[in-house]
């Protein structure tokens, strides 16, 4: 089957800046996929979205074979064979748009209501109380609070206040991106254990340290991010939460079958993408509702601005990707 694949590139600014336990930051740079089928005229359109800095030139490298010209020739079993080869971005992208040339999609569905995600630091009291001041009374909601990224004990003394401040039908989150020792750790779970609104401690220890997450995770739950990405054998073996990011896992076919199929704990969450990766999103969060572990996405409302970046139509981020808008 012949294919013409086209790529551009983009780049835009979170609202504000995203503080982490790896550091600070707010820029973001992708590139968007077309695959156009040469006989039916379908589209399938992709993203590659890399996170981490460090993998950006591996992606830039693996496009580079496609980018000389507006419109490359493509065999569709030589893209099959390549896929397993490419930066896990790159092979979503490729898997993204192949299966939407296939029909594999029979409806993108609109996302579910996410988690709130806090700001690191005291910036996570003022937000949270605006939160609660036009969230609905006794209606739950659920909050994710970035830690591990300022003073320990400044951020100790916040998570009183904002512990204070939760009402008891409020969900909690912490994420610590594998950011604690084992002893900080033990100090947050032993204040949260048998805490009724809390969800889940987020990578709590560093993505190696596998007997202190197993331990820990006897105390409180405990969810995989990071750990992973670095050893995707754990996705079979972890039987607690996981947060799966698509965009950063490959081919998204077997997780997209997964899902169908309902598989359980699986809470789906953003790398801050534009609309053609969110659309995979919102589709996996979708689905993930409808099976028996449902479950609010991370989809990071608000951080991202509003414009045709963001649209839920490829063909608008297509040209908003043209236009740098």
């Amino acid at each position: 089957m012949a294919l013409q694949l086209a790529i551009r590139s983009y780049a835009y600014s979170l609202s504000r800046p995203l503080r982490t336990a790896s550091g600070a930051w707010q820029q973001r740079e992708g590139w968007l996929l077309r695959l156009t089928c040469g006989i039916s005229g379908r589209v399938g359109w992709g993203e590659v979205a890399p996170l981490d800095p460090a993998h950006r030139p591996a992606c830039e490298r693996a496009l580079s074979r496609w980018q000389n010209s507006v419109n490359t020739e493509c065999k569709r079993d030589q893209l099959e064979a390549l896929l397993p080869k490419l930066p896990v971005e790159v092979a979503f992208a490729l898997g993204a748009a192949l299966a939407e040339l296939d029909g594999l999609v029979q409806a993108w569905l609109p996302a579910p209501s996410s988690a709130c995600l806090l700001p690191a630091g005291p910036a996570m009291l003022s937000m949270l109380d605006q939160l609660l001041a036009t969230h609905p009374v006794g209606d739950p909601i659920t909050v994710k609070w970035k830690v591990a990224a300022i003073d320990a004990d400044l951020e100790w003394s916040l998570l009183s206040r904002l512990l204070d401040r939760l009402p008891p039908e409020a969900r909690l989150r912490l994420d610590a991106n594998a950011g604690w020792e084992r002893s900080e750790a033990d100090r947050w779970a032993g204040v949260l254990e048998g805490d009724p609104r809390l969800d889940w401690l987020e990578q709590p220890l560093a993505v190696d340290d596998l007997q202190g997450l197993r331990d820990m995770a006897k105390r409180v739950p405990v969810a995989l991010d990071e750990s992973l990405l670095k050893q995707p054998a754990l996705r079979e073996q972890w039987q607690g939460w996981q947060v799966r990011r698509p965009l950063l896992e490959g081919d998204p076919r077997p997780l997209l079958r997964q899902l169908q199929e309902g598989r359980p704990r699986l809470m789906l969450s953003t790398v801050f993408e534009t609309g053609i990766g969110f659309r995979w999103l919102a589709l996996m969060a979708g689905l993930q509702q409808r099976g028996p572990t449902p479950v609010a996405p991370g989809l990071a409302p608000g951080w991202c601005h509003q414009g045709p970046l963001f649209s839920c139509d490829p063909a608008q981020v297509w040209a908003a990707a043209e236009l740098g808008c």
